[in-house]
């Protein structure tokens, strides 16, 4: 079934119930009811717009209501939503104009079409308010909802591209209700819940995650454009659940009127997108006497495992896999290895893609015969069946015919005085192949390589211990606050040139 149909039946129940809410005073509610009246117009708006079951709509726009209403219309019109980073430039907005082939570029400024766009633009923003707003206005509502099977694609989401062009991911509709399903059944979801959403929309764990669990419920969510430390301390109170990244809890640390008065109404706060360091861990829990809730998942997935609702949430490790999802950490042959060995993280299940959009030889190539989908993340399972990370296959750095997980240095690291966060990367080194280099966001004054041989010595390998160390006033992250590694092995690449 198309997922919008399960959408629909919720949110006619919910009737006026608040969906999306402002922090904002003064700003109206948009209701669930209006969710409906207002996806039925943007849907005929597409219509107009020639948009057919199955054509894709490529949305580079700001996360407004609006943008959401934009979702649910692809949907109800089957079509595929393929949502960008905004931060994109005109030049790289033509790759996926190029790649994905779109009928239509919704796009919320006029300076990110490239010139030679040959694909019909829709502005939300601009001369006279932009072009799409002016469309939906105009527009017939649509009550049909297209008719969809569980396998058709109702997404295309693309990989950030670190290394290499990005890779459409083909999600489908029952890829996308199943795990929402899920989600909502395994994190507890309550009737009296309020999501505080600060995530950006153009990814799974804004859009996926957070959004569809309210909306296959039909709970309230406070809707803030963007993360605010001020605006989220102050909309605490007012919610009872916030999924965000590790940069989240860290600013909300930093703050001293962050404490447990303030999170008196909160039940749980998740956390993803990207590792989340024990040291955080431990001073959330310190400061507010609630543990965060790790979770793992992909764009190619969605979400794979969590760490329990009820029961023991372990720094350092992502939980267990989700009913209904398989995962085993495998050896290059694709053999489970043994509890508390180092391997590939695989899984199986309803929740995985269905393959790379019009690469066939790479989707071949990242599945096993028997299905399973190979993440490309590094991890361990513990023999009850609970999951650790220890970095990504292409962030595993191989010095001297030894492997070093970066993950496991640098928990060590971040305990070291005045050291905020650290990443650990392999550069090219002439007699060990690779040598590991720490580079160390830091406040106060720097931290020097004897600091950290003074500080390594008797916990770690020689081998694994960094032979050189950089400070840095912080780690380059991308919008899901993940520290882009290949930035950082790109930039010091010649730091051990002359080592031998």
């Amino acid at each position: 079934m198309n997922l919008y149909e399960q959408f629909e039946g919720v949110f006619r129940a919910a009737g006026h119930a608040p969906a999306l809410m402002s922090a904002s005073a003064g700003e109206a509610d948009v209701r669930y009811a209006d969710l409906l009246v207002a996806a039925d117009k943007a849907a005929g708006a597409l219509a107009v717009a020639g948009v057919a079951t199955g054509d894709r709509v490529l949305v580079q726009v700001d996360k407004t209501p609006t943008a959401v209403v934009l979702y649910l219309a692809c949907l109800k019109a089957g079509a595929v939503y393929t949502p960008i980073n905004t931060a994109y430039t005109a030049p790289e907005v033509a790759y996926f104009l190029d790649d994905a082939e779109p009928r239509l570029f919704v796009a919320g400024r006029a300076d990110r079409v490239p010139a030679d766009c040959a694909v019909p633009v829709e502005t939300l923003t601009g001369s006279g308010g932009g072009t799409w707003p002016r469309r939906v206005a105009e527009a017939q509502p649509s009550g049909e909802v297209a008719r969809r099977a569980d396998d058709d694609l109702a997404a295309l989401v693309y990989t950030s591209g670190t290394t290499g062009r990005s890779k459409g991911a083909m999600l489908t509709h029952a890829n996308l209700r199943t795990n929402g399903e899920t989600l909502c059944a395994y994190w507890g979801w309550r009737e009296d819940d309020v999501l505080l959403h600060a995530l950006p929309i153009f990814h799974v764990h804004g859009l996926f995650v957070a959004l569809h669990c309210a909306f296959l419920k039909g709970t309230p969510v406070l809707f803030l454009p963007t993360f605010d430390a001020d605006t989220v301390l102050r909309a605490l109170t007012r919610c009872t659940v916030l999924m965000g990244v590790p940069t989240f809890y860290t600013r909300l640390l930093a703050r001293a009127d962050f404490d447990a008065e303030v999170c008196r109404n909160m039940r749980l706060f998740i956390s993803g997108s990207a590792p989340l360091n024990e040291q955080t861990f431990a001073s959330f829990e310190a400061r507010t006497g609630m543990r965060i809730l790790e979770r793992y998942g992909m764009s190619e997935t969605l979400m794979n495992t969590s760490n329990p609702l009820h029961g023991e949430r372990i720094a350092g490790t992502v939980g267990f896999s989700l009913p209904g999802i398989e995962t085993r950490i495998a050896n290059e042959e694709g053999k489970p290895v043994a509890a508390g060995q180092v391997g590939g993280i695989e899984v199986r299940g309803p929740n995985v893609f269905k393959g790379y959009w019009r690469m066939p030889d790479k989707t071949a190539e990242e599945f096993r015969d028997d299905g399973y989908f190979m993440t490309g993340d590094l991890g361990t399972m513990d023999e009850a069946g609970r999951v650790a990370i220890v970095g990504r296959s292409k962030d595993l750095v191989i010095s001297g015919g030894y492997n070093v997980y970066p993950k496991e240095v640098e928990a060590l690291l971040d305990d070291i005085p005045g050291v905020v966060e650290s990443a650990v990367v392999g550069v090219p080194h002439a007699d060990f192949g690779e040598g590991v280099v720490a580079v160390l966001a830091v406040s106060g004054e720097g931290v020097t390589l004897a600091q950290v041989d003074r500080h390594l010595a008797g916990r770690l390998a020689r081998y694994k211990q960094p032979k050189q160390v950089v400070c840095v006033d912080e780690l380059p992250r991308n919008a899901m606050g993940k520290v882009q590694k290949a930035t950082l092995r790109e930039r010091f690449r010649a730091l051990l040139s002359d080592s031998g």
